[in-house]
């Protein structure tokens, strides 16, 4: 004997409501916004963004390492002195030794409680950046950038 066949499933249907009846969702943001963008990276590209503009005046900048790390690490060398125990430090400069290049470090999370706004924050980057810059090449910070302290 022969088994019936099982009916075919139907096709399923093309949703064009939602289970609430309310539609379909537009896109969450626009296509040329990126969806996920943390506060890491957005900090980052602030201090990229702060680098990209004094390159363009000092080229040698171009062979400094340009670092963020959350916050300052506080070993025998790196660390403020016992008198300055309560001083946070934004950044720092660390010369080239042992194979490195010289690098600037601008520590992410001093930056980020200093200021309430992203425009401050990007204000506070970019002195915190030239301030590095200047000490590197060994210059004032208004040489390094002229509009230095006026915004």
């Amino acid at each position: 004997m022969d088994s019936p066949v099982p009916p075919r499933p139907p096709e399923p249907r093309l949703r064009r409501r939602d289970r609430h009846g309310r539609g379909m969702r537009g896109p969450i943001a626009p296509p040329q916004v990126p969806l996920s963008v943390t506060r890491a990276e957005s900090f980052v590209d602030l201090v990229y963004d702060s680098r990209d503009r004094l390159e363009r005046r000092w080229p040698q900048l171009s062979q400094v390492d340009f670092l963020v790390l959350e916050v300052p690490g506080f070993g025998p060398d790196d660390g403020p002195d016992a008198a300055d125990a309560e001083t946070v430090p934004l950044g720092r400069m660390l010369p080239a030794a042992g194979g490195h290049r010289d690098r600037i470090v601008i520590y992410r999370r001093p930056v980020e409680i200093r200021t309430k706004s992203r425009d401050e924050r990007a204000l506070l980057v970019h002195e915190v950046v030239v301030e590095q810059v200047a000490e590197l090449l060994g210059l004032a910070p208004e040489s390094v950038d002229p509009r230095y302290g006026q915004d």
